[in-house]
């Protein structure tokens, strides 16, 4: 089938997701190799965004994926984990809980992130009516943060846009300042930083009401706004905030984890456990949809104790087949020493793309691990772009000179305007450097085109 008929039959009968519905030139892929993915006419993209931050091996173990799934689909296809279990889904539990923070996590299976988010403020609130606290209601997240758009998540999630016209958000959320320190004040100094971030946080829960608040949620670098990373302390500070008042802390890790910061849960580094981390993406590396929650026996215990069960079941959490997958992707990450190679090549990928600060379009470059972001500016003294600029430079000039250099990569504006790149986790040196070259070139590129377009009107960009 040639490329125009894709095209056709796409514009046709296929719903994008977060996109506009009609996209002349629909990049459509039709083949992975290794790193790469190739579209319908054959030309070949070095996929450095490992799809949305979920192709963590790649495109090359798809015979091994196949062999598990086989195995799987010719011994049980399904059942569910409705008062009932299969074998998949309780050893694919028990390798995930020996790899977490702490000894006691349990693992409740969904099909994607936003569910797992979900699910886990659902595990919140039952733990404390399972304890007599019924009166937790309320929640402490992030501004700008992204933690899923089915109606429960986008309460946690601190972009008003994605909110607006869906009616009041069922949970009340209130949303602190983030981690950037880019344009903080007090940026420069981490642990002023941090204690001012702290500070805050504890603000809003004594203003909400220390005895209301169930939950503070937060990822451990944030995806939306650029790849934040937090200062030092940090969640060691939101640690003792959460215990200092009753309240479960809970991580975000539906990209972080599954190696994408070098360790299976992005949250090690912090040497602190979470009550509550949400899975998704690296968890199958993106060979079958699932999701999941790890929640610790004191979230737990209480409703065990109880006899009390837990009001909330997806019918394909813990699919047989997608946990088959899954245990081969954590075979396949220790037999092949995926972390070790994240862990391996962070410093020269950071080192790489920290080069990038030379050119006058960008003004920071920020992350960890194989997940990064570099925010683009209108001059040496940091100057936002205006909406107008930024609507030709992120979707549309980037987009086009991105594809035409044969990289995929993420340009953003839930924040300011920004590049992100999260190569797969097989990615080797030689790899990182062309994508940092290809990513520079784009961006050098992109300088002088808006420093043509920032002379002219907004009525003339694009």
């Amino acid at each position: 089938m040639t490329h125009d008929v894709w095209q056709e039959k796409a514009h046709d009968h296929l719903l994008l997701h977060f996109s506009k519905q009609r996209i002349d030139d629909l990049l459509v892929i039709e083949r992975g190799d290794g790193p790469y993915v190739f579209d319908t006419e054959g030309r070949r993209y070095i996929d450095s965004l490992s799809s949305l931050f979920c192709a963590q091996l790649g495109y090359s173990y798809g015979e091994e994926m196949a062999e598990a799934a086989s195995r799987q689909l010719s011994t049980l296809a399904f059942h569910t984990t409705w008062a009932t279990a299969h074998p998949a889904a309780i050893e694919l539990a028990e390798a995930i809980a020996a790899r977490a923070p702490a000894e006691d996590y349990r693992v409740f299976f969904t099909s994607g992130g936003s569910e797992s988010v979900e699910a886990a403020w659902k595990l919140a609130r039952e733990h404390f009516i399972a304890i007599g606290q019924p009166q937790r209601t309320k929640a402490i997240a992030r501004k700008t943060a992204y933690h899923g758009v089915t109606l429960g998540a986008l309460s946690f999630t601190g972009l008003p846009s994605y909110a607006a016209g869906f009616g009041p958000a069922p949970v009340e959320v209130t949303h602190v300042s983030n981690t950037n320190a880019y344009r903080a004040p007090d940026g420069t100094d981490p642990v002023a930083f941090r204690d001012r971030l702290l500070a805050e946080v504890e603000h809003a829960v004594i203003e909400a009401g220390p005895d209301t608040v169930a939950m503070i949620i937060a990822e451990p670098v944030q995806n939306a706004g650029g790849c934040l990373v937090p200062p030092p302390g940090y969640w060691a500070g939101l640690r003792r905030i959460a215990d200092r008042y009753g309240i479960l802390l809970m991580a975000d890790e539906v990209i972080t984890g599954f190696g994408r910061l070098g360790e299976w849960f992005g949250i090690t580094a912090e040497s602190i456990a979470p009550d509550l981390i949400s899975i998704a993406k690296g968890l199958t590396s993106a060979y079958a949809p699932m999701g999941g929650v790890l929640a610790r026996s004191r979230v737990t215990e209480p409703m065990i104790t109880n006899g009390s069960p837990f009001r909330h079941g997806i019918t394909f959490g813990g699919h047989p087949l997608s946990a088959a997958i899954a245990l081969r992707n954590i075979e396949i990450f220790e037999r092949d020493r995926i972390l070790d190679n994240v862990r391996a090549l962070s410093p020269h990928l950071a080192a790489e793309l920290h080069g990038l600060r030379s050119l006058p379009i960008v003004g920071d470059v920020r992350g960890s691990g194989f997940f990064w972001a570099v925010e683009l500016v209108k001059d040496e003294r940091g100057t936002r772009f205006d909406q107008a600029e930024r609507d030709y430079l992120l979707r549309s000039y980037l987009p086009r000179r991105l594809r035409a250099a044969g990289l995929i990569a993420r340009p953003d504006d839930r924040g300011d305007s920004v590049v992100q790149i999260a190569p797969p986790l097989i990615s080797d040196r030689d790899l990182l450097d062309e994508i940092v070259t290809r990513l520079g070139d784009v961006l050098e590129d992109a300088g002088h085109e808006m420093s043509l377009i920032t002379t002219r009107t907004p009525a003339h960009v694009g």
